[in-house]
């Protein structure tokens, strides 16, 4: 519909603002791959074998952003990448396998592409919402702030590390949910959100969220729907959610077997 109609849709949310931001004067076709980068959230230093054991105050410890809770948890489950990645391969028109995630701790740089000569841009700023929002209101004119400008020295070192792929399963759902398409990002979506709230409440725990979203997306396989109409996402995002309800009651009865 943007391109039908010629209009500009304006990314806000600070990792496709960089990108935005990066691709500004990048001719038609220069792109070649999309590099998103993630904190790693709650439990980036945290071993696997440590999961079981997390709580909500746990989950909401982000070390770099403060946010609200559901998007916290999100962070640590790196799903909030996971529906980045979708987000990505809409705005900029890239396929699943030309977009990567890579861990960046100290969220200084917020997102990088790389064009076809394999040359690497990226952007950089202190984790702060205000200027990715201010760039949706005023581009293409640059503002001036008198904001803290970004110090590399007083930043440090800027390291990088893959995701780990035990450790953050919500990553990968969102990856097999962007390649099914259609109705599924949606059922993707509101099962995530169904799942972190029940989690938030401790009805289920840390470990249960992918577990649930999964089954869920496996569950909406066969009536998947490839060119839905909005009817259609407002339909399947009702039942995904009522879908968690049903399978986090089960892995309760499944505990509660267990423990008997």
């Amino acid at each position: 519909m943007v391109e039908k109609h010629g209009v500009k849709l304006l990314p806000a949310d600070s990792e496709h603002s960089a990108i935005f931001q990066c691709l500004q004067g990048v001719p038609d076709r220069g792109l070649r791959r999309i590099i998103l980068t993630a904190s790693g959230g709650a439990f980036r230093d945290w071993p696997t074998e440590k999961l079981p054991q997390v709580t909500v105050a746990d989950a909401l410890k982000h070390p770099n952003w403060s946010m609200g809770p559901k998007i916290t948890v999100d962070s640590a489950t790196l799903m909030n990448k996971g529906l980045e990645v979708i987000e990505a391969h809409y705005l900029f028109g890239m396929g699943y396998d030309d977009i990567d995630i890579v861990i960046h701790p100290q969220s200084i740089i917020h997102s990088l592409i790389e064009l076809q000569d394999t040359s690497v841009l990226a952007q950089l700023g202190w984790p702060d919402m205000r200027l990715p929002l201010l760039y949706a209101i005023s581009w293409p004119e640059r503002i001036y702030t008198n904001w803290e400008p970004l110090d590399l020295v007083k930043a440090g070192d800027l390291t990088f590390r893959a995701p780990d792929h035990a450790k953050y399963p919500c990553m990968e759902i969102a990856y097999a949910a962007g390649r099914a398409g259609g109705t599924m990002t949606a059922v993707l979506n509101a099962a995530n959100e169904q799942a972190v709230a029940l989690f938030l409440d401790e009805k289920i725990s840390y470990l249960d969220i992918p577990q649930v979203i999964e089954q869920v997306c496996d569950r909406h396989r066969s009536d998947l729907k490839a060119n839905p109409v909005l009817e259609d996402i407002l339909t399947v995002d009702q039942w995904a959610r009522a879908q968690v309800l049903d399978v986090s009651a089960t892995l309760g009865k499944s505990v509660a077997v267990s423990l008997r």
